[in-house]
């Protein structure tokens, strides 16, 4: 009877030999942890091709298509503009990607994180960028902080009448400092916090228009916001939502990038306070720019912002609908 464990085992060793892909190279690059991508992507079922020789490439499956640039942190997936944490990189001849991002970019969204079972999205907390003395982005009278507080009050309309609860850390033109909002969103215990905003640029407005969703920033990375934080400092409260949060902010870009046919200017990553401090998936959206001259008129208008809002409350069922199957 001894013997018989040990036939088995070897039996079983030989059986995942067969069948499990080789283990995957390693490689420390500029300071940071790469894998080669072919390698990964044969654990993930999924068939690397270039596009152009060293310079451009695929991933596919029958569920996904995942484009990269090498040298580049743009990707596409599936459609979807998504800023990686690090540019993907030729080394000895193979493309590598980052360990981190192959974490907390692609894996999320090719097998999404799911809820404890049982566990569902009922409260949404809203977070109308600025106001009081804050004013947010200006374009002649109109003020960014009006604006938030107009699409925030519609996405809870919306909301609430697919069957969820909401809250505002702000429902008037009053002053909440910015540590105050994931703390509100804590306290009342919502499941998620979405930050509300728009855009505005200092220079080729005519030309800057789009959307973008940020999600936090992983500890160890720099950000893709203007300011472009670098990778500094430990991991935040937020952190610990890293899969969740982006798996958000890329059900929010899609749907209204797709929605509206708002120029995609991708999902993003940054440390803004309202997203450090969040203990729930956290995002904050960048709904369009006040300052391009088209755009700008249909933020103003309050027919564009109920569509605005109808494509945020889909993104925020399809991510629902994802974490809770």
């Amino acid at each position: 009877m001894s013997f018989l464990p040990v036939v088995l085992a070897l039996a079983m060793w030989a059986g995942c030999a067969r069948g499990a892909p080789p283990p995957a190279e390693f490689a420390r690059i500029g300071g940071h942890d790469y894998v080669r991508l072919a390698d990964w992507a044969k654990g993930h079922n999924l068939e690397l091709r270039w596009l152009k020789p060293e310079e451009s490439l695929q991933l596919s499956n029958h569920s996904a298509r995942i484009l990269l640039t090498v040298d580049h942190r743009e990707a596409q997936i599936s459609g979807i503009e998504v800023w990686l944490l690090f540019p993907a990189v030729l080394h000895n001849g193979s493309v590598y990607l980052a360990q981190l991002d192959l974490q907390t970019t692609l894996q999320p969204l090719l097998s999404p994180p799911r809820n404890q079972p049982g566990l569902r999205i009922k409260t949404v907390c809203l977070d109308p960028g600025h106001g009081g003395k804050d004013p947010g982005n200006r374009v002649g009278p109109n003020q960014e902080k009006q604006y938030t507080l107009l699409l925030a009050q519609e996405v809870g309309q919306q909301l609430v009448r697919a069957g969820l609860k909401v809250f505002f850390t702000r429902s008037t033109d009053t002053f909440v400092e910015l540590p105050t909002r994931p703390e509100v969103a804590k306290r009342r215990g919502a499941d998620l916090l979405l930050s509300l905003h728009f855009n505005s640029a200092d220079a080729s407005r005519d030309s800057v228009q789009g959307a973008e969703v940020y999600c936090l920033t992983p500890a160890g990375a720099s950000s893709t916001n203007g300011r472009g934080e670098g990778g500094g400092g430990g991991p935040c409260p937020g952190n610990r939502c890293n899969e969740k949060n982006l798996l958000l902010a890329y059900q929010l870009q899609k749907a209204v990038t797709r929605n509206l046919g708002s120029e995609d200017r991708g999902v993003r990553r940054a440390r803004f306070a309202v997203l450090r401090d969040a203990v729930m998936p956290a995002t904050l959206i960048e709904a369009g720019f006040m300052s391009h001259p088209a755009e700008g008129r249909r933020i103003f208008s309050s027919a564009y912002r109920q569509k605005l809002a109808r494509a945020i409350v889909e993104g925020v069922l399809a991510y629902k609908r994802q974490v809770e199957m």
